[in-house]
């Protein structure tokens, strides 16, 4: 859609569509406090944004997973970037909330093989999809430059984590849905940002930051 002329009604209609699905949505979750089956909404606008795109293009999802860009150097940059993260986490839960480091590992631990395996397909897979692929693609006629829509990008992701009623998840998430939008922006490949938003939840389980990212209100230090 970047590369067509836009008429101003459909412009129009973007921006509604951007209003209601990027601030409108997350703002009802979080004013109910319906972060319980945040899934449930999650999915729900993950088929919207298919179902939109794939409307006049039908390959959208294949022409976007671009398996191909997982290569070694690709993954060498993602995986080391991911371990600096992963040493910035523990200090932080470390010094913010040392009582929680690895309460998954210690306390639940037979939990843990699902989440690894049903975290990155139930969670990762329609968060890229909404935040990278369909942001990217559907929203880019309102952004001049590459630069402006990974912030963009980012700022909505971040936004999106309001919903858990602590300031944790969206601090996290906009320092994460940068580097997502920044592998995206440099791949155009759902199935490398799928990985790397992977690689990244799956540590935060097991570190001990989850809690702030399920079932609502956590209390604030």
């Amino acid at each position: 859609m970047d590369n067509m002329v836009v008429s101003d009604r459909i412009k129009l209609l973007l921006l509604l569509e951007f209003v209601v699905l990027c601030l409108l949505l997350p703002s009802i979750i979080i004013s109910f406090r319906l972060a319980g089956v945040m899934l449930f909404f999650l999915w729900g606008a993950g088929i919207y944004c298919w179902l939109a795109i794939h409307h006049n293009r039908e390959n959208f999802l294949r022409d976007v997973w671009k398996w191909d860009a997982v290569t070694f150097a690709n993954m060498k940059i993602i995986v080391v970037r991911w371990l600096i993260a992963c040493v910035g986490m523990l200090l932080f839960l470390y010094y913010y909330a040392p009582e929680r480091m690895f309460e998954m590992v210690l306390h639940k631990p037979g939990f843990l093989p699902y989440l690894m395996v049903a975290y990155p397909v139930l969670s990762a897979f329609p968060q890229e999809l909404i935040f990278c692929s369909f942001f990217f693609e559907r929203y880019a006629v309102f952004f001049r430059t590459e630069r402006v829509k990974i912030v963009a990008s980012a700022l909505v992701f971040a936004y999106a984590h309001i919903l858990f009623i602590n300031w944790v998840a969206p601090f996290l998430t906009l320092i994460a849905g940068v580097i997502f939008a920044m592998t995206f922006s440099k791949t155009r490949s759902l199935a490398l940002v799928t990985i790397e938003h992977a690689l990244y939840g799956n540590a935060l389980f097991l570190i001990g930051l989850g809690r702030y990212f399920y079932g609502g209100a956590v209390p604030l230090h």
